[in-house]
């Protein structure tokens, strides 16, 4: 039965969910608070369940296309010598090829150039919710009120609809002890081509990887301690923050933070997941981020949202209007998935700021090792594998 669907947030889960809605025969609502889609942002690695899902939709020849084949991870000294690394094609053997990695914005658009016929409210965001027998009364932060039939909360870490309807976000967010800064700026030299460069600290990493266009896109994660109880809250007080905790400490990392001066926009936040025993609620549903975020250092947020949209769709088309049986089996097949993969992240987080200097040369020589088979599916091979087959939902 088709249904009026409102989805808030157009980053990857919210397009992504849209298009297999759309297929579905349902009429969808897409609500992004930016005033376009983001640009920019951070470079993410492509492969496993989400991989599958963007065949699907056919997207994988365009996103291979906009996608970096990336060859070499490099960890550096002070003096810009190898202290540790691998090649990248353990990733290319452990997935059979089907591995990539690319702009997290550039997945978004790709995605959101398939919805014909999708109505999108840039610049706006859904502020209130209410239910009632027949549906669900949305209002919004400037466009007039809708009555849809169902919401969808697919606006991330900081979800609106999950506060909204379920609560307060301290209640579900478990902070890993980290922050993550990425910007990325033009003209940045020296330039590694198809190498991603990182230099670590006690605690602190910064990392930079070449990119098309002579830009050059900085991550950097330190440890929540550095921060020594403040909580920058303006983009000016966050700079001044990292150039603090970062000043002085060798290698490139001065010219890197004079680089961040001239960003446009710097990406600033807390490294947490999102936890729930439940992600539905009456006529509304979490997906990706908002319902369970595995973090930023994950690496495959991306992916896994992607498969929550497909799945999640799929069961709305199975259950033909029973929402809440759909909701029911969408939790089902997906949470102790992602309780697992976020289990594996918080181990994982560790390895992008070891805490100590012995902590940087055991992840140096281990990242050394894994041009040994046995030894990288020992340390991620695990990682690599998602353990979940998708259904086939005959659409």
């Amino acid at each position: 039965m088709p249904m009026k669907i409102a989805i808030n947030g157009a980053g990857i889960a919210g397009p992504a969910l849209a298009y297999w809605l759309r297929r579905s025969g349902h009429e969808v609502l897409l609500i992004e608070e930016a005033a376009s889609l983001r640009g920019g942002g951070y470079v993410i690695d492509f492969w496993g369940v989400g991989y599958d899902v963007a065949e699907k939709m056919g997207l994988i020849p365009d996103l291979r296309k906009l996608g970096y084949q990336v060859e070499e991870m490099r960890f550096v000294d002070d003096r810009n010598r190898r202290s540790g690394g691998f090649r990248t094609d353990v990733f290319n053997r452990m997935t059979g090829g089907r591995f990539t990695s690319l702009r997290r914005a550039d997945v978004s658009a790709t995605i959101y150039r398939t919805l014909e016929g999708v109505e999108t409210l840039f610049g706006d965001s859904i502020a209130a919710i209410e239910e009632h027998d027949g549906g669900v009364h949305i209002a919004f932060d400037h466009a007039p009120p809708r009555d849809v039939d169902l919401v969808v909360g697919a606006d991330g870490l900081h979800s609106r609809v999950r506060e909204l309807v379920f609560g307060p976000q301290e209640r579900f967010e478990v902070s890993l002890g980290y922050h993550v800064v990425a910007f990325e700026v033009g003209g940045y030299r020296p330039r590694d081509e198809r190498v991603y460069v990182s230099y670590a600290l006690p605690g602190r990493q910064i990392s930079r990887f070449a990119m098309r266009d002579d830009r050059t896109l900085f991550l950097i994660v330190f440890r929540d301690e550095y921060l020594a109880g403040e909580n920058p809250a303006t983009d000016a007080a966050r700079r001044v923050a990292v150039s603090r905790i970062f000043h002085g400490t060798g290698w490139e990392c001065d010219r890197i933070l004079a680089a961040m001066e001239r960003a446009d926009d710097v990406y600033f936040d807390r490294v947490s997941q999102i936890r729930m025993e439940s992600w539905a609620k009456g006529r509304t549903v979490l997906i990706g981020d908002a319902a369970a975020c595995v973090s930023l250092l994950a690496g495959e947020g991306t992916g896994l949202a992607l498969a929550e949209a497909y799945v999640l769709a799929g069961e709305l088309h199975r259950a033909r209007g029973d929402y809440a049986t759909a909701f029911a089996r969408y939790q089902d097949r997906m949470l102790p998935f992602l309780r697992d993969k976020q289990q594996s992240a918080a181990k994982f987080a560790s390895s992008f700021a070891p805490g100590s200097a012995f902590g940087i040369r055991f992840r140096n020589l281990v990242t050394r090792l894994l041009a040994v088979p046995a030894v990288a599916n020992f340390f991620v091979g695990r990682d690599m594998r998602d353990n979940i087959e998708l259904p086939d939902y005959g659409e």
